[in-house]
């Protein structure tokens, strides 16, 4: 790959290649990631938009739902259909850039231990969900969904639970969104995020 550093003014480092599992980690030990399949885009924006773990903003509305406990959490037990439930239409938006090959990439990625998914459960029926990249002690959060209400924030919260009690360094979200933003994400800049990268990588823990 070409340096992050030589990404233009939106972001994009370089187009072509293929979704191959070496050619995904590759990228994210690069700081880099993909977007678009025909043709396959490659991405380090500018700022890069992340959580610090310690931060998470939690709502009075959001900690009364996750002390009720009506979610069931799982990880690493339905991958694939939270990558589907991910892809999936929903309210306000009517395509997406979680493509089959998207999915089956990524699925790749999971089938040899690089990327994982987070779980919300009720009773039997899977209602939301987190899924994304580690390597060493970084971790890159790609997408997540909800079927009912506040499942996927509850998920993130349990999500940087889990990723604090197994001593990661750095949750990487790429760009913010709404919800990102008004549950604590910022945004610092390329090469701060680019030392932080190589710092986590390094670090042995496990999912």
């Amino acid at each position: 790959f070409p340096s992050p550093h030589l990404a233009d003014r939106e972001g994009l480092v370089a187009i072509g290649g293929d979704l191959s599992v070496p050619r995904l980690l590759l990228a994210y030990r690069s700081g880099i990631f993909p977007w678009t399949v025909d043709p396959v885009t490659w991405w380090s924006p500018e700022p890069r938009a992340i959580f610090e773990l310690g931060c998470l903003h939690v709502s009075h509305s959001l900690a009364k739902v996750i002390r009720q406990g009506m979610f069931r959490f799982t990880i690493d037990r339905a991958f694939r259909r939270v990558m589907q439930g991910c892809a999936a239409p929903a309210r306000g938006r009517r395509s997406t850039w979680i493509s089959p090959e998207f999915v089956a990439a990524y699925t790749c990625l999971h089938e040899q231990g690089h990327a994982h998914s987070l779980e919300c459960w009720q009773g039997r029926r899977l209602v939301g969900g987190i899924y994304g990249v580690a390597l060493g002690g970084f971790f890159a959060g790609e997408s997540m969904f909800h079927r009912v209400s506040n499942a996927s924030k509850v998920a993130l919260f349990h999500l940087v639970e889990h990723l604090r009690r197994q001593g990661f360094l750095l949750f990487d979200i790429q760009m913010l969104t709404p919800i990102t933003a008004q549950m604590g994400g910022i945004t610092i800049p390329r090469a701060e995020y680019l030392r932080r990268l190589a710092q986590a990588i390094e670090r042995p823990v496990s999912f």
